[in-house]
């Protein structure tokens, strides 16, 4: 960002300004934090005064109003979603509204989580209340403050009408903008929690900007270049860094370094080797000089000795022939579900259904390579970069500066591109190191190569599901066992973590959200286990749908073959077992209402279908069982004799309660369904020798645009609180196509991504 917000006054102040700033750390659930405490600024207070009716916007003197996102914007566009919620309830003209992004002051600490994190499809689930409430105290001080104004009795405040940031009095024909207002100086009125938790806010039927497809704040400077991403930031005096990375994901460390060679190289300055005590890198250099180009070269004469550490034979074959090692021991991790007596069941079962599922390495790779620049100002240091976890980030850099938290400022910046990578701040740790090493404000871009071999990447997970039927075809036992890295438990949150229902300690419970089902079933285990070595020997990350995106390819699929195996149609079985018994809320029935507008709107089961061409069926509530977002998918393939699968069409049904930007949400859910689409198909990330294998985009080989299907979306809007539908979708579109793959050719795929190797194999089988 190129300005900061006072946290006085709420007003945009210079870089500079932001450097004479001290701070205050506390604690809270996840951890440490970072928050600014003012400094006087005669120059600022001298400045026209804002009216800040909430800590989450302002309203100028010139009646525009600026809201100020605590989420990170990565193309999602929640800063407008954010404002447009404002909006609403304020009763502003969507012309006057603004967006900033958020520093890292406690204040703008999501308002239920307690830090500063976007994820999970949570960003509108859980602010929507907190920015309502926001919204309709401004309108309520506002309205006070004008009747004051207008020499109206008290009482005549409940007559006054906010429309198009216009207070008016219809019976009188008075009226006065937010501008005249605010420089009124009369609008003060502050709220204790309490009062605004007592406000009533609108019905859905009362709404006149949530559900309009409004402008997005953010695209103009997107457009005309003035939106700053980190990697656009430029300082007086700063110079670059480029990392070289060992040929192991982790585990490494730095034998020596001969930069002899590099100092031939024009405007070399020096050679870091990175100590990193907070664990986020292993083995790094970083080759610092005057240019990007002449650190590039410079890095690349650098001559690096390795021990490669621990891990340097670890395979992807070895993870996985760990995994099963784990799996087959009975004691092997802790229970996430445990219900009912699975075993007592299956060994009276009807019949039994048995299948292992896999998944692979899958890689972030945002457009926006990682970056971060890092300047030291006196005792403060400031840092520019992108990130989605605010509250851990800042905590990273200061552990790698070797200083108090307190003395970190972090300049947020719009994403090129998130997906959850940006959860983690490793991109800091070099620019910091480098840039206390030589004095100067460093900014550091990764390669391609670095971003990929070096990603916290979504996991290998290897998931052994057994289930059982009665005699009547019902569904009567389901036992699974996730294995896989912890992302989570790899952040040191505690809070973060669950406990298990066996009291066996925490668990990582976002590496198995989605096994726990709205599907009834009486007997039902679920337990989570952690690959030690996949933990240590490729650290994962959250990577867009997390854990359901494994955990429903093996449960859809094993609903599909389950209803197979009683001889029922498999949306039929689903919405048998839809039938509230398994879910809260109305949850089940919210699902079975998403199957059935995905079939409806597909036509499915309506006719019949060319040779070789199949529809398949999955709904899923993801992402986690409280926040859970109602999504339904159904996919037509065509499988060709040597087994190339071409997806036709996939046809996504979502619930998403109350929609705030209609045509925002379709874009999301269509993004999403692709991206899972992707994943399903054509990326598949290998370990070798403790490294990643792919580099680029040349054998990392993401959806093309030529390869794209149709894609309808219907949504359901039913007024319900706001759900996510950032990541849901991605969720439910493996197992659609490996369910139509089945229904096309007879071949049932248990592994992904779907290829046409693995689809001829399983026709033979």
């Amino acid at each position: 960002m190129n300005s900061h917000v006072k946290p006085e006054t709420g007003e945009q102040i210079a870089p500079t300004d932001l450097s004479r700033r001290s701070f205050l750390v506390g604690s809270a659930a996840c951890g440490l934090v970072l928050g600014y405490a003012g400094v006087p600024d005669a120059a600022l207070a001298a400045a026209p005064a804002n009216f800040e009716p909430s800590v989450w916007y302002a309203i100028a003197p010139d009646g525009l109003v600026t809201v100020t996102c605590g989420k990170a914007d990565m193309g999602q566009h929640i800063a407008s979603t954010m404002a447009q919620i404002v909006c609403e309830e304020l009763g502003a003209a969507w012309r006057d509204m603004r967006v900033q992004l958020a520093s890292n002051d406690p204040k703008f600490n999501d308002p239920v989580l307690g830090a500063q994190i976007t994820g999970g499809s949570w960003s509108t689930m859980m602010n929507f209340d907190a920015m309502s409430r926001a919204g309709a105290a401004g309108r309520i001080a506002l309205v006070e403050a004008a009747a004051a104004a207008m020499g109206l009795p008290p009482y005549f405040k409940d007559e006054l009408v906010v429309r198009d940031s216009v207070v008016s009095h219809p019976k009188t024909k008075k009226a006065m903008t937010f501008a005249e207002i605010v420089k009124s100086g009369k609008a003060t009125k502050t709220f204790t929690p309490d009062e605004l938790k007592a406000i009533k806010l609108k019905t859905p039927d009362q709404y006149t900007m949530i559900g309009v497809s409004v402008p997005q704040l953010d695209i103009p400077s997107k457009v005309n270049g003035t939106a700053k991403y980190g990697i656009d930031t430029m300082l007086p005096g700063m110079v670059y860094g480029k990392v070289m990375t060992p040929p192991v994901r982790f585990g490494a460390t730095v034998k020596s370094v001969d930069d002899s060679a590099a100092k031939k190289v024009p405007g070399f300055i020096k050679a870091v080797t990175l100590d990193d005590k907070t664990g986020s890198t292993s083995g790094w250099v970083v080759a610092v000089a005057n240019t990007y180009a002449n650190a590039r070269k410079a890095a690349d004469a650098l001559k690096i000795t390795y021990d490669n550490g621990p891990y340097a034979n670890v395979s992807s074959e070895t993870l996985l022939e760990e995994a099963k090692r784990l799996q087959a021991q009975d004691d092997s991790g802790q229970f996430f579900v445990k219900d009912g007596d699975p075993a007592a069941a299956l060994a009276s079962a009807a019949k039994v259904v048995e299948a292992e599922y896999t998944t692979s390495i899958n890689i972030h790779a945002p457009l926006e390579p990682m970056n971060a620049t890092a300047e030291f100002k006196g005792e403060i240091l400031h840092i520019y970069s992108g990130n989605q976890f605010a509250t851990r980030s800042g905590a990273i850099a200061a552990g790698a500066a070797g200083i108090d938290p307190k003395y970190v400022v972090m300049h947020q910046a719009w994403l090129g591109g998130g997906f959850g990578r940006r959860l983690d701040a490793d991109m800091m740790v070099p620019a910091v190191q480098a840039a206390k090493a030589v004095g100067k404000p460093v900014k550091v871009i990764y390669s391609r190569e670095n971003d990929m071999t070096m990603d916290y990447s979504r996991p290998l997970t290897y998931q052994k599901v057994k289930a059982g039927l009665d005699a009547d075809g019902r569904l009567i036992a389901l036992s699974h066992d996730v294995v896989s890295a912890w992302p989570t438990a790899r952040w040191g949150i505690p809070d973060f973590l669950s406990p298990s229902v066996d009291k066996k300690g925490p668990l990582d419970s976002f590496t198995v959200n989605g096994a726990d089902f709205f599907y009834s079933v009486p007997n039902h285990h679920v337990r989570a286990i952690k690959n030690e070595l996949a933990h240590n020997a490729t650290p994962s990350g959250q990577l867009r749908s997390v854990a359901p995106g494994w955990t429903f390819w093996a449960v859809e699929s094993m609903i599909d073959e389950l209803a197979h195996a009683a001889g029922q149609d498999p949306a039929q079985f689903r919405i048998a077992l839809l039938d509230g018994k398994g879910g809260n809320d109305g949850g089940a029935q919210r699902l079975r209402n998403t199957l059935l507008a995905a079939m409806g709107l597909a036509g499915y089961g309506t006719r019949q279908l060319p040779k070789g061409e199949g529809m398949g069926v999955a709904c899923v509530s993801s992402q986690e069982r409280k926040t859970a977002s109602w999504t339904a998918c159904v996919a037509h393939v065509a499988v060709g004799p040597s087994g190339q699968v071409k997806v036709k069409k996939l046809t996504v049904a979502t619930d998403v309660g109350t929609q705030v930007h209609p045509d925002n949400i379709r874009a999301q859910v269509e993004g999403a369904a692709l991206w899972g689409l992707s994943l399903a198909l054509y990326e598949k990330a290998t370990l070798k020798d403790g490294g990643i294998e792919q580099t680029n985009f040349d054998s990392y080989t993401p959806l093309r645009m030529s390869q794209l299907p149709e894609v309808a979306v219907h949504v359901i809007a039913n007024g319900a609180p706001a759900t996510g539908v950032g990541e849901p979708a991605v969720t439910v579109v493996a197992p659609a196509i490996g369910n139509a793959v089945f229904n096309a050719c007879g071949a049932r795929l248990r592994g992904l991504p779907i290829t046409a190797e693995a689809v001829k194999a399983a026709m033979k089988a």
